[in-house]
C-alpha cells in the first residue's frame, strides 16, 4: 500500500508543508531535503491524494468531452489529442458519447456537471439560443468544437467554407464537368449540421462563381447534391458512372469517400482514373489506402490542443473577449482527381 504525505514526512523527519514544497516544487526548500523527499517517495511508491487536494482547491482534476462516436477516425484521433493534452496539465478525461442524440448529449452534460468536472469539451448535435442559455446555466466552462451551437459559446474550428471553397476549385480547374456532392441530410433537420453546411455552401458558391466566368460556347458545370443515408453510396456511384461528362465526387467526410471508392472498386472502376473524388479530414487511416485520397487536411491535434488551452483559460478566470479560435487547413493532394 503507497506511504502517506504524512508517513513520508515522518521518513524523512520532516514536516508536511516540506514534503508539499518537494512534491510540488513550490517555496523555500533545502536542495537536498528535496532530493531526499523525492527519492524516498519514489522507493515507497507515493502517490497524491488527488480527491483530497481537489477539496481544497475546489477542483476534481478532470475534465468531461462529449462527442458523437468514436467510429469515425476524425473522433477517434481528436479525442487522443485532448486526453494527451489534458494529461500534460495533469488532468484525467471522462469520455461520453451522445451518438447524435439531442436529450442524451443534454443529459451526459448534466451528469458530467453533477460528478462536478472542472469544464467540459463539447461537439454538439443541439443548436440556437435556447441551447445556449441551457449551457450557461450549467455553471460550467464549456468549450464548442466543429458544429457552432450560437454566439457567445466560446468555440474551435477551422476555416470550413473556406476549404470547401478552394476544394471545389481545384476539381473544376482539373476539368470535372459534373460534380457529385455527398453530405448528411441537411434539411428539414433538427440536428446541428453547422460544419457540414458550411462544406456546402463553400462548394455552391466555388461552383456559381466558375459558371459565371465561363464563356458563352462553355457549359455550365452540372452539380448534384446526395444525402449520407441508407443507400447513398450506390446513389453516388450510379451518378459517378451513368453519363457521359467527366465527373468528380467532393464527399463532406473521408469515410464517406472510402465507402464509395470500395464499391466503385468492386465494380471495376478505380479513382483517378474512371471518375475523380475528394475527401474532407485528412484522416490517418488514408496513409494505408491505394490509390491515396485527395482530401482536405483538418489539423485535428491543433483542434484540440486549441480547445483544451481554451478551456483552461476558462477555468482559470483568465479567458476574456469572443473566445473564438479558427484554425486553417489545407488540401493535402493524392491521387484521386
Amino acid at each position: 500500500m503507497a506511504v502517506t504525505a504524512k508517513e513520508l514526512a515522518q521518513m524523512c523527519g520532516v514536516s508536511r508543508m516540506t514534503v508539499h514544497r518537494a512534491l510540488t516544487d513550490t517555496g523555500r526548500i533545502n536542495q537536498q531535503t528535496k532530493e531526499l523527499i523525492l527519492k524516498k517517495a519514489k522507493e515507497c511508491g507515493y502517490r497524491p491524494d488527488l480527491l483530497a487536494r481537489g477539496l481544497v482547491k475546489g477542483q476534481t482534476f478532470y475534465i468531461g468531452v462529449v462527442v458523437l462516436d468514436v467510429n469515425n477516425r476524425y473522433f477517434s484521433q481528436l479525442l487522443s489529442a485532448i486526453g494527451m493534452e489534458a494529461r500534460r496539465r495533469g488532468y484525467f478525461v471522462n469520455i461520453t458519447l451522445h451518438e447524435e442524440n439531442k436529450e442524451m448529449e443534454k443529459e451526459q452534460l448534466e451528469r458530467l456537471v453533477d460528478y462536478h468536472v472542472d469544464g467540459v469539451i463539447l461537439s454538439s448535435v443541439n443548436q440556437g439560443e435556447e441551447y445556449r442559455e441551457f449551457l450557461q446555466s450549467l455553471d460550467t466552462p464549456i468549450v464548442t468544437i466543429g458544429n457552432k451551437i450560437a454566439d457567445g459559446i466560446p468555440f474551435v474550428s477551422i476555416q470550413e467554407k473556406k476549404a470547401a471553397r478552394e476544394a471545389t476549385e481545384v476539381i473544376l480547374q482539373k476539368g470535372y464537368e459534373k460534380i457529385v456532392f455527398v453530405c448528411p441530410p441537411l434539411e428539414q433537420t433538427e440536428t446541428n449540421t453547422y460544419v457540414h453546411q458550411q462544406r456546402l455552401e463553400g462548394f455552391q458558391e466555388a461552383v456559381a462563381e466558375w459558371n459565371r466566368k465561363l464563356d458563352q460556347e462553355q457549359s455550365e458545370v452540372d452539380t448534384v447534391i446526395i444525402d449520407r443515408n441508407e443507400g447513398f453510396v450506390e446513389s453516388t456511384c450510379e451518378e459517378l458512372y451513368q453519363t457521359e461528362k467527366r465527373t468528380a465526387c467532393f464527399c463532406t467526410g473521408d469515410m464517406f469517400a472510402l465507402d464509395i471508392m470500395k464499391y466503385m472498386e468492386g465494380q471495376g472502376r478505380i479513382a483517378g482514373r474512371d471518375y475523380g473524388i475528394i475527401g474532407f479530414d485528412g484522416i490517418d487511416m488514408l496513409n494505408y489506402v491505394a490509390p491515396r485520397l485527395y482530401t482536405i487536411y483538418n489539423p485535428v491535434e491543433e483542434v484540440a490542443k486549441e480547445a483544451v488551452k481554451l478551456l483552461f483559460r476558462l477555468m482559470n478566470g483568465e479567458a476574456e473577449g469572443d473566445n473564438t479560435v479558427i484554425l486553417n487547413c489545407q488540401i493535402q493532394e493524392g491521387e484521386t482527381l
